[in-house]
């Protein structure tokens, strides 16, 4: 039953079905230098894929099983974390027991992936403690970056006084990633510009804290992805692109696709940079930066597996070699 036949230099590639198509570019590359890319979609965990463990004595043996067919933990020699949704395909109809189901799931794959004694970009519980923005924020700027004013709280009178501290220019947006489906569309809390009125009215966080920062004057903003010791960095000209983006590019995230251009960070940003993803344990990682009227930089945040597609050679007007340099970190 666990016989098979062995695959070498497996990287196991661990995401979920509706992912981007850049799984599929690190996997071309991987597969010219002799790899064999494995894709695990999570989200057809544990319905579609079966995943076993198994510890006798002195032996232990993972095996997995994909629609791709089956394979054996030891022939992994890379891990690439890019998305984790284990049990995000059980039935409704499971009732009560969908949630334990869920979280059974999620353990037992995540209890696997961290037993696989290999390189991995990244470590699972490395990419978790890297959600703390306030910590991130802390440690950016004990390295030398600057840092805009910022307020964590669910405290009415906090945000008041910060209010006044800031002149009545602060912006509000949530430490977490996430969209709030309405009648059938998909609502995504953007940065967005608190004013005199939104003081009136900040009941609601009663019932959720908010991250709220100075609001910085911005010429450009840059995405900088960490791969090992190497930062690609490109620029976005925001504010000369449309109202909805003043404050929050995503807005039309779209629209500006190829509108990025290269851009370099002075080099004791881009050493600060790689010190600070290295602190969480990262190999990679997707800064955001302000660059003020006057040139300054000013960092925002990391985010652990943030993407990149839209700035890789592949896809986009920057052209920036970010799936050339994972795949050569996964293969190394």
């Amino acid at each position: 039953m666990w016989e098979k036949q062995r695959v070498s230099k497996i990287c196991l590639i661990v995401t979920r079905s509706d992912d981007n198509p850049c799984v599929e570019v690190v996997s071309r590359l991987l597969r010219a230098q002799g790899m064999v890319p494995v894709r695990l979609d999570t989200d057809r965990y544990p319905m579609d894929i079966q995943v076993s463990t198994r510890f006798v004595d002195d032996d232990s043996r993972r095996v997995w099983v994909t629609p791709a067919g089956r394979f054996d933990g030891a022939d992994v020699v890379s891990v690439w974390y890019r998305r984790f949704h284990a049990g995000g395909s059980l039935p409704v109809e499971l009732g009560d027991l969908r949630v334990p189901a869920v979280d059974e799931s999620r353990r037992t794959l995540y209890g696997m992936i961290a037993a696989l004694d290999v390189p991995q970009m990244d470590r699972l519980e490395d990419v978790r403690r890297t959600d703390h923005k306030e910590l991130q924020l802390q440690r950016a700027r004990a390295l030398g970056l600057s840092i805009p004013r910022t307020l964590f709280s669910n405290d009415e009178d906090e945000v008041r006084a910060f209010f006044d501290v800031c002149g009545g220019r602060v912006v509000t947006k949530m430490q977490s990633s996430f969209a709030v489906m309405r009648d059938g569309l998909e609502h995504v809390v953007f940065t967005s510009v608190v004013d005199v009125a939104a003081l009136g009215d900040l009941g609601g966080l009663r019932w959720c804290p908010m991250q709220f920062q100075a609001l910085v004057d911005k010429r450009l903003e840059l995405r900088a992805t960490v791969v090992g010791d190497e930062v690609f960095c490109a620029a976005i000209d925001s504010q000369g692109h449309s109202e909805e983006t003043l404050i929050d590019w995503r807005k039309d995230g779209v629209g500006l696709l190829q509108k990025w251009t290269p851009y370099t960070l002075p080099s004791s940003t881009s050493r600060a940079l790689v010190q600070l993803v290295k602190s969480f344990g990262l190999s990679y990682a997707a800064a955001d930066f302000i660059v003020t009227p006057d040139g300054r930089l000013v960092f925002l945040e990391i985010n652990a597996g943030g993407e990149w597609f839209w700035l890789d050679e592949a896809f986009s007007s920057a052209r920036l070699p970010i799936a050339a340099a994972i795949a050569a970190w996964l293969q190394r």
